[in-house]
C-alpha cells in the first residue's frame, strides 16, 4: 500500500509540475499566488478545476469578465418633497456614480459628456430644495374683497340656513291665520340672521377638530381665509338685528324662541358633540325650532300645531343625520366627535327606523289636530311608507349603500311632505280671521 500511495503522489507531482510550468509560461503574475499555496498545501478538486478554468480563458479571451457600466443615476420624483440638507445628501450619493462605472471601451469624448450631463439635474435639484423651503415659510394670506361674500356664506353654512328658512317659512304659511307679508319678510330675515350667527359661532369653536375631517378641512376657519377676529364679528352683525328683528318686528315669543335657539345649538349642541350621544337629540330640538318661530310669527301663541310640525322636524332629523353619520364614521372619529354612528352603531340604525315610522304617525295626527284636512295622511302614505323602507334597509344591511339611499330620500322627502301639507291646510274659520283657531 505505501508503494502505491508513493507512486500516486508521484504522478500527482508530476500533473503539478508540469501545470505549473505551462501556467508560468503563459501568466506568470496571474498563477504566481496560487501555486505557491499549491506547493505548500494538499492539491485538492477545487485547484484543478480552477486551473481547468483558467486555462480555457487564455485560449479563449471572449470568456474573461468585462466590466459592465452602472446606469446613470436618475433624480427621484420625491426629491421635490425633500429638504434643502436631504437635496444636499441625495446628490453627494449620486456623484461618486459617474467616472468609476465607465467602461473602458468607451472614448474620451463619451466621458465628458457623461460628467458634464448630470451638472443640470444636480442645479435644478438645488433649486427646486430652495423653493421648497421658502414655500414652507408663513406667509401673510390678503383678504380680497370680491371673496369676502362666498367666505361669509360658507361660514353661515348657507345651505343649512336655507333649510331652517324653509321650515320657519312652512310654519309661517301653515298657521291658522291670514297671511300678514310684512310680518313674513320680518320673520324670515330675521331667522335668516339667527341662523348664520349660530352656525359662524358653531365653526369658531370647532376649527381645531374641523382640521381632522376631510368634510370640514376646508372651511374659511380651517383655512385661514378669514380671522377668527372677523367671524366673531360677524357672528354678532348677525345675531344682533336677527334677534331685534324677532322681538320688536315679530312678536317677544318668536324673538325669545331665536335666542334660545342661538344658545342651544352655540353652548349646549356644540361642546355636547365631543360628550355623549345626546348631542343627536338636542340638536334635533334645535332643527325642531324653527318651524314653531314661523308658527308664533303668526298667531303669537304655541298650540298643539306648533308642536305638531316641530315634531315632524324633529323626527325627520333622526334618518337624515343618522344615515349622513354612518358614511362619516372614520371622519367623526378623527374629528374627536361622539356620534352614535361612531359608539352605538346599533342604536343609530334603530333610532332611524324609528322616527321613520314615526312620521307615518303624525300625519294621521294632523287631520285630528286640525292642522290639514283628512286627505293628507292619505297622499302622503307613500313618501312615508318609502322612507320606512329605507330605514328598514338600513337597520338590517348596515352598509353605505342602505345608508346612502335613506339620506338622500331624506333631503327630497321633507320639501315634498311640507308641500303637500300646504296644498291640504285645513281652510281658517271665518270668525277666526284675525287670530289663531280655538
Amino acid at each position: 500500500m505505501n508503494i502505491i500511495a508513493k507512486r500516486s503522489a508521484s504522478w500527482v507531482g508530476g500533473c503539478v509540475w508540469y501545470l505549473e510550468r505551462r501556467a508560468l509560461q503563459e501568466s506568470p503574475r496571474r498563477f504566481l499566488h496560487l501555486l505557491r499555496n499549491v506547493n505548500q498545501q494538499w492539491v485538492t478538486f477545487q485547484h484543478f478545476n480552477f486551473l481547468r478554468h483558467m486555462y480555457v480563458t487564455q485560449l479563449n479571451r471572449s470568456f474573461n469578465q468585462q466590466i459592465k457600466p452602472k446606469p446613470e443615476p436618475v433624480p427621484s420624483p420625491f426629491l421635490e418633497k425633500a429638504s434643502l440638507d436631504e437635496a444636499k445628501t441625495e446628490i453627494y450619493k449620486m456623484r461618486p456614480l459617474s467616472p468609476a462605472s465607465l467602461s473602458l471601451s468607451r472614448k474620451p469624448n463619451e466621458k465628458e459628456s457623461i460628467e458634464l450631463e448630470p451638472t443640470p439635474v444636480i442645479e435644478g435639484s438645488i433649486a427646486v430644495g430652495t423653493e421648497t423651503k421658502e414655500e414652507k415659510q408663513w406667509k401673510e394670506m390678503k383678504l380680497r374683497v370680491d371673496d369676502l361674500p362666498g367666505i361669509l356664506a360658507r361660514l353661515s353654512k348657507i345651505k343649512l340656513t336655507a333649510l331652517v328658512v324653509s321650515t320657519t317659512s312652512a310654519g309661517f304659511a301653515l298657521a291658522p291665520a291670514p297671511f300678514d307679508w310684512p310680518c313674513f319678510l320680518l320673520t324670515f330675515v330675521g331667522t335668516g340672521l339667527a341662523s348664520c350667527a349660530a352656525n359662524s359661532i358653531n365653526q369658531f369653536f370647532e376649527v381645531p377638530f374641523d382640521s381632522n375631517m376631510n368634510r370640514t378641512k376646508n372651511r374659511p376657519l380651517v383655512r385661514g381665509q378669514i380671522s377668527p377676529l372677523l367671524a366673531v364679528s360677524f357672528a354678532a352683525c348677525c345675531a344682533v338685528p336677527g334677534v331685534a328683528l324677532l322681538t320688536w318686528g315679530v312678536n317677544p315669543l318668536t324673538g325669545a324662541l331665536g335666542l334660545f335657539n342661538i344658545f342651544l345649538y352655540t353652548c349646549c349642541y356644540t361642546p355636547l358633540k365631543r360628550i355623549s350621544i345626546a348631542n343627536t337629540w338636542v340638536g334635533a330640538v334645535v332643527g325642531a325650532i324653527p318651524p314653531l318661530m314661523g308658527w308664533t310669527a303668526a298667531t303669537g301663541s304655541l298650540d298643539a300645531g306648533a308642536f305638531l310640525l316641530g315634531g315632524i322636524l324633529y323626527s325627520w332629523q333622526f334618518p337624515h343625520f343618522n344615515a349622513l353619520s354612518w358614511g362619516l364614521r372614520e371622519d367623526y372619529s378623527r374629528g374627536g366627535y361622539c356620534m352614535m354612528s361612531v359608539t352605538h352603531p346599533d342604536l343609530c340604525r334603530r333610532v332611524a327606523l324609528r322616527h321613520c315610522l314615526a312620521l307615518v304617525a303624525m300625519s294621521a295626527a294632523a287631520p285630528a289636530l286640525d292642522v290639514t284636512t283628512w286627505t293628507f295622511p292619505v297622499i302622503a302614505l307613500p313618501i312615508n311608507l318609502y322612507i320606512s323602507y329605507l330605514g328598514f334597509r338600513f337597520y338590517r344591511d348596515a352598509d353605505r349603500k342602505s345608508s346612502r339611499k335613506l339620506f338622500f330620500c331624506s333631503l327630497w322627502h321633507l320639501p315634498l311632505f311640507l308641500l303637500l301639507m300646504l296644498t291640504c291646510k285645513r281652510p281658517a274659520a271665518q270668525g277666526d280671521a284675525g287670530g289663531p283657531q280655538s
